[in-house]
């Protein structure tokens, strides 16, 4: 494994590449992976960030969600233009506490932060792009056992995931149930909807209209598919927040240049995702959403949901139009550590599992205590 500290900020191509700075994370080779396809992905690249002190028993894992990455906690510095994504409840005295636990955050197989992708290198030399296989949600759970391995964690004390990560952490759970003590699930389900499949495949079908996309191997032009990155992130985050609450922030108010308001904010943060994501991963990523399926090849859900083993946590955001309340009940109902549903209450939607701290850290340190 190696690890870098580069000094300054990667230029702004919406990917990482080879040669970027990279921060804190640390790389970790896991050799050839063969996909569920029963294709194989050679020279499988891990990255990946940890934060407190590995005593044998105390490990952790936090699984991100469809953009997100290893920066758990910190700030803004090399390597990552955001600060961490979960900083309050993961660090020092927090909910999730490094100096209690050690923590790891990997980016997740066929993202864009130092873990392989479709902007990766291939072995010819260049970019895969249109060439990347299709993964599975196991496929990327696979990934990260073999991570595991290598990390020498036999046992997690804790895995925890919300939206994309918890379909992660369902599959830990299912797949490595010894490998699993605690769970904790947030904003996720036992599958991916019909709504949910046609609102990532709309995304896709958006950023592949953008004429730059050229078939997924844009790497080496001048420009890429920024554009409908941007509206792809436009329609997926309308999901993410509650109707209530965009009409409390925004209602009909004007932003003064003949738009609402509400445009300009959906604008802004199309245009921050084109600056830090790729899009091949974006589309590589949802589809890996789409194939979710815990009952898949195991006889239903219900049966897949009765091997898992964790005392588990199950907790839903009552806003979330996207994963709503009735995705988390079924499996609250039908995983046998759980004892209940807990509800977050939030205004904001399915990214609730971000914002509302004191409420998910409550649950997790509880979970962990």
């Amino acid at each position: 494994m190696t690890r870098l500290t580069p000094e300054d900020l990667p230029p702004v191509t919406g990917a990482w590449r080879e040669g970027d700075p990279v921060g804190g994370r640390t790389f970790v080779d896991i050799g050839s992976l063969t996909l569920e396809s029963g294709a194989v992905l050679p020279d499988v690249r891990m990255a990946y960030e940890s934060w407190g002190t590995f005593t044998g028993d105390n490990a952790v894992l936090v699984l991100h969600a469809l953009t997100g990455d290893s920066h758990v906690l910190g700030e803004v510095g090399p390597g990552h233009r955001s600060p961490g994504w979960w900083d309050p409840v993961v660090g020092p005295g927090r909910p999730i506490d490094t100096d209690r636990f050690f923590i790891v955050a990997a980016n997740i197989l066929g993202g864009c932060q130092g873990t392989t992708g479709p902007a990766s290198t291939s072995p010819d030399g260049s970019p895969y792009g249109s060439r990347f296989p299709a993964v599975t949600v196991r496929d990327q759970v696979a990934a990260e056992v073999a991570l595991s391995d290598h990390l020498g964690v036999d046992r997690w004390r804790g895995v925890i995931g919300g939206s994309a990560g918890g379909m992660r952490g369902l599959e830990w759970a299912i797949m490595q149930p010894e490998r699993v003590e605690r769970l904790f699930l947030l904003a996720t389900s036992p599958w991916a909807s019909a709504e949910q499949v046609g609102l990532s495949a709309t995304q896709a079908d958006v950023i592949r209209a953008d004429p730059h996309f050229a078939g997924g191997d844009y790497y080496a032009a001048e420009r890429g598919p920024t554009a409908g990155l941007d509206l792809a992130r436009r329609i997926a985050h309308i999901s993410y927040r509650s109707e209530a609450e965009l009409q409390q922030r925004f209602g009909r108010e004007s932003a003064g240049d003949g738009r609402f308001t509400v445009e300009s904010y959906l604008q802004h943060h199309g245009t921050k995702l084109g600056r830090r994501f790729d899009a091949n991963s974006y589309i590589v990523l949802s589809e890996a959403m789409n194939s979710h399926d815990v009952g898949r090849g195991r006889g239903g859900i219900e049966a897949a949901l009765g091997l898992i083993t964790a005392r588990t946590v199950v907790a839903g955001i009552d806003s979330d139009r996207l994963y709503p309340l009735g995705q988390q009940q079924l499996l609250a109902d039908h995983i046998p550590g759980c004892p209940g549903l807990d509800v977050v209450t939030s205004l904001h939607g399915h990214d609730g599992f971000l914002v509302e701290s004191d409420q998910v850290g409550a649950l997790a340190g509880t979970l962990l205590a």
